[in-house]
């Protein structure tokens, strides 16, 4: 365990402030103890409850069984996920805030495109996204300082690049943290393995990414960990809702369609 005095203390947005090298050679449990400290109750645990969320879950319950718990309900879940989510409220004895999007958006962008009109347009998918995913937790952040994400760098090219520790503009230049950037599929699993932490039952039917009901499905054999993601698309798009992503970015896709990366 490092030293608290030895710890960052402030986040500036530029290069050399992030103290990178420090955070680097921090654990999981050191980014989210680092995070507790530093932020307490403006510190927001976010979580789709996914195996790489629930490690995270699982260690910061360790450290602080008060840690605010926030997730996004956006009416297409898996009943699988409603079911975890009960387990997680018994096993861990946690107040999960749930978040919705707003109802009217989501009539108007029904209404317009139909309830599955993602299958026939990107730009409608990620429309969908937004009004479902992106919109709901911007607001939900709103009240918070910093946010703990559970994005690996092994997870997608995309993500191959992500800090354990960032200025977050997406969401107003908050602190995001991602305390498992470095780690593999094999060390999650494992972590959940050895701990028995509860995770979604589709896991077990050839799923290894999960979101909403009709945009995931069990993967084949060799593809990527995210090939079940809105797996109808050209490959012009990211396997990305767009809550990761910058505004300008989501912007782009639901205008153009063209590629873009995640936000750094």
């Amino acid at each position: 365990m490092l030293k608290y005095k030895e710890r960052p203390q402030h986040l500036v947005p530029d290069g050399s402030g992030y103290q990178q090298e420090v955070y680097e050679g921090m654990s999981s449990d050191e980014i989210i103890e680092w995070a507790v400290e530093t932020f307490g109750s403006k510190l927001a645990l976010v979580t789709s409850f996914q195996v790489d969320g629930m490690v995270i879950l699982d260690k910061a319950h360790r450290i602080d069984p008060n840690i605010r718990v926030l997730t996004v309900d956006t009416g297409r879940l898996p009943s699988e996920t409603h079911e975890l989510i009960d387990r997680v409220r018994d096993r861990y004895s946690c107040e999960i805030e749930v978040h919705f999007p707003d109802a009217e958006e989501i009539s108007s962008l029904v209404t317009q495109h139909g309830a599955n009109g993602f299958y026939r347009s990107s730009s409608i998918r990620m429309l969908c996204c937004e009004a479902r995913k992106v919109t709901p937790l911007n607001q939900a952040l709103k009240p918070f300082e910093a946010w703990i994400s559970g994005l690996r760098r092994s997870q997608s090219v995309n993500r191959a690049d992500i800090p354990k520790v960032e200025i977050d503009q997406a969401h107003g230049g908050i602190t995001k943290l991602n305390p498992l950037a470095e780690w593999t599929h094999d060390e999650v699993w494992a972590y959940i393995n050895e701990n028995n932490v509860p995770y979604n039952d589709l896991y077990d039917k050839g799923y290894t990414s999960i979101g909403c009901a009709p945009c995931t499905r069990p993967i084949e054999p060799g593809e990527d960990a995210r090939a079940g993601r809105w797996w109808w698309e050209n490959g012009s798009l990211p396997k990305e809702c767009g809550i990761h992503l910058s505004p300008a970015a989501v912007k782009t896709a639901i205008d153009e369609n063209t590629n873009f990366t995640i936000q750094e």
